[in-house]
């Protein structure tokens, strides 16, 4: 789900994480059961009466709103919407985001932000080479979208997205970076103690800020981005007859403490950014599996200790769920081995009791029956992933996704 639905089309070395997922869903020691939506379909209560041990990794669904007014505005779309749809979500296929207007302002400095800006700007030839949908491929190809701003809350010393994120889009075809070096005076001085990898990003974006461009080509760029720093979004302004996106009305803020703790506090001055388009990118939340799961709303996740789900004997958690929705692929991966280690210390130490056997997924199977759901299995999918190599190989691109969850059922003759 996460190759599929998180990576952008354009990183296809991400991708290859799937490779060891592939492989361990393979083994005959792991089972995989599809389309089968725990909470609904089957409860956690009977998933574990089935299993000595059951964990739960299901991410974040949802988005983090902005709470502002005109945010539903037409024009207006949350990151996880947009991303969804260029990169073939079912939920999101008809989405259909305006993309007639010149400019563009993506709320947050993250990663998912640039990856946002970069898929807004980058030129068709290099979209065409990937596993972009082919609906999405076709509404940026009429794109008029030329210029994207990114606007964060907080300074270039708070921002959170990565160099390789940020080289990439300096070195975007067709496309040149607006810094302001005024936002930059004095940083060498207060990063020269930061640690490395904030160190070297924030000399990137210095050394960009000050940069002429080299050559003419770059000057005459027909594409542009920058960050803006230190606003935040107040209102988005609909257009006179009230119904879609002319701009977005942000506060500018003084940062108060230092470093990543630093807050944001608004001046009381104002400036209102002209944009056809506001794409929020302010982060991703967890919800509540179902009432009998304890779970922390104020913080979007559910209470642990080490992935041991608070209260809850037998029953853990890992990923953003466990402990929010920050940090990349590997993070998450060590994040479950530390979960995974936990499981195996309540089992040397006889918290699990497993002295009396468990029904396992025949249990869960017959409750399963008599809903009325059928799973698919791995090899369904691998059926599925057939089709899509195929497609795309018929198009010169690595896949072309199904979007449409009952086509993938027909494939696989469900």
């Amino acid at each position: 789900g996460l190759v599929r639905f998180g990576v952008a089309p354009d990183h296809p070395e991400v991708k290859n994480v799937i490779n060891t997922f592939t492989q361990t869903a393979r083994s005959e020691r792991c089972a995989y059961y599809g389309n089968v939506t725990v909470g609904r379909d089957v409860t956690v209560a009977e998933l574990q009466q089935a299993y000595h041990a059951v964990v739960l990794s299901y991410g974040a669904e949802d988005n983090q709103v902005l709470g502002i007014p005109g945010e539903n505005l037409s024009g207006v779309y949350p990151a996880r919407a947009f991303v969804g749809w260029y990169n073939g979500l079912p939920e999101n296929r008809n989405l259909q985001p305006d993309l007639s207007c010149e400019t563009a302002v993506v709320l947050g400095h993250g990663n998912v932000a640039l990856d946002i800006a970069r898929i807004l700007l980058s030129p068709l030839h290099l979209l065409r080479k990937t596993d972009i949908t082919d609906c999405s491929l076709a509404a940026l190809a009429c794109s008029k979208v030329k210029r994207v701003w990114l606007v964060g809350r907080r300074g270039p010393l708070q921002v959170a997205f990565t160099i390789k994120e940020l080289r990439e889009m300096i070195n975007l075809p067709g496309t040149r970076p607006v810094l302001n070096p005024s936002d930059f005076t004095g940083l060498e001085n207060a990063v020269k103690d930061a640690p490395r990898p904030r160190k070297r990003l924030t000399e990137l974006m210095i050394k960009t800020a000050l940069e002429r461009p080299v050559e003419a080509t770059q000057s005459a760029a027909p594409r542009e981005w920058g960050l803006k720093f230190q606003r935040s979004p107040q209102e988005v302004v609909a257009t006179a007859d009230g119904t879609r996106a002319r701009g977005i009305r942000v506060a500018l803020t003084r940062l108060e403490g230092s470093g990543d703790s630093a807050k944001a506090v608004p001046t009381g001055d104002m400036e209102e950014l002209e944009c056809g388009l506001v794409l929020s990118s302010i982060g991703y939340r967890s919800l509540p599996l179902e009432p009998a799961v304890p779970f922390d709303s104020q913080r979007g996740v559910i209470p642990n200790s080490a992935g041991r789900v608070d209260g809850v004997p037998g029953l853990y958690c890992s990923g953003w769920v466990k402990r929010g929705p920050t940090g990349v692929i590997i993070t998450t991966m060590n994040d479950s081995f530390d979960t995974a280690q936990s499981v195996l210390e309540d089992l040397q130490a006889g918290a699990l009791d497993v002295a009396t056997s468990r029904g396992g997924f025949g249990a869960v199977e017959s409750i399963l029956r008599s809903r009325g759901v059928r799973p698919v299995s791995f090899s369904d999918w691998e059926k599925i992933d057939a089709v899509e190599v195929a497609r795309g190989k018929a198009a010169g691109k690595p896949r072309e996704k199904i979007v449409d969850p009952e086509e993938m059922l027909r494939v696989i003759g469900h």
